[in-house]
């Protein structure tokens, strides 16, 4: 059993923990990041198999985050960008809606009026300037509701609701029914109307992995499982001791729970499959949605939207439900989807995520306290909004706490 002594702990070197870590590096203070996997970013990772890049689960990168425009190096990413647009698919009809000025073609769809009427082009024009002016604080200070309430307040259709937003916004929540608070929507939502969704060309691991390496070589310790936290020490599951004026738990809510005492998130989950068909199935860099309420809640040809995702011969498509199916189910719907057979379909690799998101229901606490006691806070999505903006800001704010305690100063 060894003794190791510094001035900040960290515990998890997830988005929260190296964000955290990050603004303690700047301010010259020493911390130490102990990882109980094998490699940064928890769950943010990218695999690469037989030179496919595949992310674990359905994720986005939106470069118009506040804490990404100010932790992270957009450029560095090369990312790749979706069109801020959906392809919307029945069994007879595929339109495509989004935003004009980013894809004029889908002006056409939008006319046609065969998902969204004239009054829910109205009602959402009208939500989208609400949402899009002044600051994001008018947003978080605004009383909460469901999002379903809120598409319903603003005016939109059961139609438009069912056949397009109910679809798209289940593949961002990971829950059907719309019970995530609309405050969390609203921010998203602003996200979108500033930035477009983007993937980096090394794929979502490339944002850890850029956060870590700006801190030493010697502060982020892997393969470190923690045992034990409590004000000033950590005790890791190999017995070793850490003693430090600060300790900051930044794990997932269930593991911050286990260690910290603090209450555990419920979970929203989701499978997503990696499919290589011989050509792609769809030139366009486009999240598709089911207007039926298929079981597939978003799939995208990522190679569409970053060629490095997959060998220059070959295409990538994602796929993502919020319940395990089997495979030949997963390919009929996305044979039906696409307007082809994918039943020959090579699978890449499948990802069950039972810990996709915590369940943000209104009303939600978006700034939740990062400080438990004397030297001892907590950190993640789960004290913010279950998105990488909120992994990244809450890391930020408990770094600034520790940072007041420890009598330093950004």
């Amino acid at each position: 059993m060894a003794q190791h002594e510094t001035d900040v702990v960290i515990v998890g070197a997830g988005l929260a923990g190296l964000a955290a870590a990050t603004h303690l590096h700047r301010a010259g203070v020493p911390c130490a990041v102990l990882e109980a996997d094998d490699d940064v970013g928890g769950r943010v990772r990218t695999d690469v198999v037989d030179g496919f890049r595949l992310d674990r689960g359905f994720q986005i990168l939106n470069p118009a985050y506040p804490a990404v425009r100010r932790l992270v190096d957009v450029d560095a990413l090369r990312l790749g960008r979706y069109w801020r647009a959906v392809r919307v698919a029945d069994d007879d009809h595929v339109s495509l809606l989004g935003q004009p000025l980013d894809v004029p073609r889908a002006l056409r769809d939008i006319a046609a009026r065969r998902y969204l009427s004239a009054k829910d082009l109205a009602a959402l024009a009208a939500l989208s300037a609400r949402v899009a002016a002044g600051p994001a604080k008018a947003i978080v200070d605004r009383e909460d509701r469901t999002t379903l309430d809120e598409l319903r307040h603003a005016g939109l259709s059961e139609r438009a609701v069912r056949t397009v937003f109910r679809p798209f916004l289940s593949g961002v929540f990971l829950e059907a029914e719309l019970s995530t608070s609309a405050r969390f929507f609203q921010l998203v939502w602003r996200s979108f109307l500033r930035s477009a969704p983007s993937l980096p060309a090394l794929g979502m691991g490339e944002l850890p992995r850029q956060l870590a390496r700006r801190l030493p070589t010697t502060a982020v310790h892997l393969d470190t499982p923690v045992e034990e936290v409590r004000p000033g020490a950590v005790r890791t599951a190999g017995g070793d001791v850490w003693r430090a004026r600060a300790v900051l738990v930044a794990t997932d809510g269930s593991t911050a729970a286990r260690l910290a005492g603090t209450p555990e998130p419920r979970w929203n989950s989701g499978t997503t499959w990696y499919f290589a068909p011989p050509r792609s199935p769809l030139p366009e860099p486009v999240i598709v949605v089911d207007a039926r309420g298929g079981p597939i809640v978003t799939t995208s040809v990522v190679s569409e939207v970053c060629p490095t995702y997959a060998p220059s011969d070959r295409a990538l498509v994602s796929a993502s439900a919020l319940t395990s199916l089997p495979d030949a189910e997963v390919r009929r719907a996305l044979g039906r989807l696409y307007r082809t057979d994918a039943a020959g379909w090579p699978l890449l690799g499948r990802y069950e995520i039972a810990r996709g998101l915590p369940s943000m229901p209104p009303p939600h606490d978006i700034r939740r306290d990062v400080r438990l006691d004397d030297g001892l806070y907590v950190c993640g999505d789960h004290r913010d909004t279950s998105s990488l903006q909120g992994a990244l800001a809450s890391g930020a704010r408990a770094a600034r706490a520790v940072l007041r305690e420890v009598g330093a100063r950004v």
